[in-house]
This record gives C-alpha cells, structure tokens and sequence, in this order.
C-alpha cells in the first residue's frame, strides 16, 4: 500500500514536471526519483538532455563598430 503510494505521488510530480521550466523541471525529476526510491521501485525514466552552453566568444559586433579608430 504504501508502494503505491508513492509510485502515485511520483507520477504526479512528473506531470508537473511536463508542464514546468527546465530548473523547474530538474528539481521535480528529482523528487520524483525520491519517491520511487521510497516506493521500492527502480523506474529509469526519460533522461534530461542538458542546457545548450552558450558560446564562449562574443560576437565580433561588439569589438568593431562605426567611430572606432
């Protein structure tokens, strides 16, 4: 009984997950991990794919524009 508890609490919280933020979503993923840790169930869900990293060069509009000498 317990178990199904928390297997519903993680199922909910991934809902949530769908519809929220990265940072947000992040946070919730995690919970839901939790509570299948609680639960006894090993449940590998969708991996997050990471945030694209800016680029670590800014762009050439910035060193050269009209009046530089």
């Amino acid at each position: 009984m317990e178990q199904e508890f928390y297997e519903s609490l993680a199922q909910r919280v991934r809902a949530l997950a769908d519809r929220a933020d990265p940072f947000t979503r992040r946070r919730l993923l995690d919970l839901a991990k939790r509570y299948d840790a609680k639960g006894g169930t090993a449940r590998s869900g969708p991996t997050e794919r990471p945030l694209p990293v800016p680029p670590t060069t800014p762009p050439a509009s910035i060193f050269s524009g009209p009046g530089e000498t």
